[in-house]
């Protein structure tokens, strides 16, 4: 695969319509965002001792997979929807349950993406702040009829957490208008003060609510596509199991599930890694001149490049080409000045330590 490159630049044409497999191709990855310090070592070893068995069998189908999860976040199976992937669960979402969907802008480009035209309203985030101010919002909402809105907390690409109290109000405000509320909590694992911050744990005194989670960011396991909705509304939950096929989790993902809660610790102790790096590594991007850098919630960061500096898709490209390091630049997202900003994944110190000086020299 490496050999098909001619040069350098070739290979960033390439990469930078993928979806994945990045690994196959030798570069620093800080464009997608997941958890480097998890699983441990022991996960891939039982994996690999029970291959066969996982290989040869059929895995389980969507009610034991549920009581799987249930175990991990302490809920009934009853309110528990397993997806390969969040991805399916927004194809569900957005593409056939949702009559009109809201989602505010800058955010993760799949929910507007997985709607059909016209089905989808983007409701822009406060500039320069990129702050959700919930009662436009939800003003918002109820005048184009909106059945679905969706909030992405830590929102991707801004790395900003949207208050609990915001939630809250938010979907009793909804909840007159008959309009669900999906929150997208699949970087929650890295903000401070999860167990306050997650609405999981209330998931029952809010019917109009949903939330889903991607397990790939958090556990670092992108490759086995495990992602799940949580809702306490009985009948939504049933629409939703509805648009999934009977085996649509893989029998390795199945076994990751039953075996994680004896990783708990390990688990806790990652994450607590993972943000003792971004801290340091958003420390060291805010004494770049010039550059405004937004305080992180999540493991990335984003960033506006300083005025006189080249733009972001001209220095994501650089930093590719004379660096072997990539990084997302936001020029196809709906919000101003898009070729301004880049987001950032953090990495380990010593990888973080490399992109800022890589990125010192192609600024300009």
């Amino acid at each position: 695969m490496e050999n098909k490159f001619k040069t350098q630049a070739e290979k960033y044409e390439y990469i930078s319509k993928q979806h994945g497999g990045y690994y196959r191709h030798n570069f620093t990855d800080h464009a997608y965002l997941y958890n480097l310090y998890f699983p441990p070592k022991a996960v891939f070893t039982h994996l690999k001792d029970n291959i066969h068995d996982l290989v040869l069998n059929y895995p389980m189908a969507q009610d034991s997979l549920a009581e799987l999860i249930g175990t991990i976040i302490n809920q009934p199976k009853e309110r528990i929807i397993v997806a390969n992937g969040a991805a399916e669960l927004i194809k569900i979402l957005s593409g056939h349950l949702a009559k009109k969907l809201i989602v505010p802008v800058p955010s993760f480009n799949e929910y507007a993406n997985a709607a059909p035209e016209g089905k989808v309203v983007e409701f822009p985030l406060e500039f320069p702040s990129f702050q959700l101010n919930v009662e436009t919002f939800a003003t918002e909402a109820i005048k184009v009829g909106a059945d679905m809105a969706v909030v992405v907390t830590p929102n991707n690409p801004t790395s900003m957490l949207i208050p609990k109290a915001d939630l809250i109000r938010l979907a009793q405000k909804l909840d007159k208008h008959n309009c669900m509320l999906i929150i997208d909590e699949s970087f929650l694992d890295f903000a401070d003060n999860k167990e306050q911050i997650s609405l999981e744990q209330d998931i029952d005194k809010y019917p109009n609510m949903a939330i889903i989670k991607s397990m790939s960011k958090a556990y670092g396991i992108c490759g086995l596509r495990i992602g799940y909705m949580l809702t306490a509304n009985t009948a939504f939950a049933a629409r939703v199991r509805n648009g999934i096929h009977i085996w649509n989790i893989n029998g390795f993902a199945e076994e990751f599930l039953r075996i994680l809660p004896q990783y708990k610790q390990e688990f806790e102790e990652s994450c607590k890694q993972v943000k003792t790096d971004r801290d340091i590594f958003y420390e060291k991007l805010c004494a770049i001149e010039g550059m405004i850098v937004f305080k992180p919630d999540a493991n990335y960061i984003f960033c506006r490049l300083p005025d006189t500096a080249l733009s972001g898709p001209e220095v994501t490209k650089r930093l590719f080409i004379e660096h072997n390091i990539y990084i997302k630049d936001s020029a196809g997202k709906t919000q101003p000045d898009a070729n301004r900003y880049i987001r950032i994944a953090s990495r380990t110190n010593e990888e973080n330590n490399k992109l800022i000086d890589a990125l010192k020299r192609v600024m300009y």
